[in-house]
């Protein structure tokens, strides 16, 4: 008799605690450390409809579970896409799975970012590393309909040329006319004709309205807190600058206290915020 312990079986219940079986459809390994999932339901049903900034819960059946934004295409029901970074025992277990592999989904969780509010303004992304990630849904929906914004421009910091990430993607979108994109690395050992230096040395180079602007940021701490100091220095309204500080969160619904920042519970008010309302958390190192 073959024993089934060790085979996730589907819940018909769904609650908010449950995860949601999805198969492993591709695997793709963007840098050395930082790996792309493709997943499907494995019932065949429809995907969770998500908004951009938003995140699941992605469970390792044995090992465990990790919050991880989500970074595919809002528009695409075919597929939920992650980007992970291998920082422990959870992600590493994640690296290793293969195609046809089972995993728990449960979500999406939390707030957005806020592209409906931002029309008729030019916009500025800014992101540090696998920040890039949470913000790659924005730049899917602002290209579905792109003219609903003014100029567009995102600016990206890798810590090397090594570990940039999507590149053929980026090397795409630099191709069209209708976006402005920089990029710049920490440092670098191999030929490389780009930027030297920390992100916010891009925003000299680019062209947009201060006053008109909305900008979204994600990455760490100090590139958040010295990019929103460049930025209010240009004249941007800190009304119209929004953080994602989903790096400090852990449960996804609050329970484990984790992620509080004050009054605030990142997995649940957040991760998307407002600058105003986290303005004097941002002045908290290692928030």
């Amino acid at each position: 008799m073959e024993l089934a312990i060790n085979k996730p079986q589907p819940d018909t219940s769904m609650g908010e605690m449950t995860p949601r079986l999805h198969t492993v459809t591709r695997i793709i390994k963007d840098t050395a450390d930082t790996f792309t999932l493709e997943l499907a339901p494995s019932d065949d049903g429809q995907l969770f409809q998500f908004k951009p900034g938003q995140f699941n819960m992605v469970y390792h059946y044995g090992v465990g579970e990790v919050p991880i934004s989500i970074s595919g295409d809002c528009e695409k029901t075919d597929r939920m896409v992650h980007t992970i970074r291998k920082v422990g025992t959870v992600t590493n277990a994640f690296s290793r799975l293969k195609k046809g592999d089972t995993v728990g989904l449960r979500g999406p969780y939390g707030t957005a970012w806020p592209i409906d509010g931002a029309e008729g303004n030019d916009l500025v992304i800014m992101a540090g590393g696998i920040g890039l990630a949470p913000l790659r849904p924005v730049l899917y929906s602002i290209l579905f309909r792109r003219r609903k914004f003014g100029r567009v421009v995102l600016l990206y910091g890798a810590r090397s040329p090594q570990d940039i990430l999507y590149k053929k993607e980026l090397q795409k979108w630099r191709a069209r006319f209708d976006l402005e994109i920089e990029i710049t690395v920490d440092r670098t050992i191999v030929p490389w004709r780009g930027n030297v230096g920390v992100v916010t040395t891009l925003i000299p180079r680019t062209t947009f309205d201060p006053l008109n602007t909305t900008a979204m940021l994600c990455g760490p701490e100090i590139m958040i807190r010295f990019s929103i100091m460049e930025l209010r220095n240009l004249g941007v309204p800190e009304e119209n600058i929004y953080v994602s500080l989903e790096r400090s969160m852990k449960c996804g619904c609050g329970f484990c206290g984790h992620c509080q920042c004050g009054q605030h519970f990142v997995c649940k008010d957040g991760p998307v915020f407002a600058y105003p309302v986290v303005k004097n958390l941002m002045l908290i190192r290692e928030i």
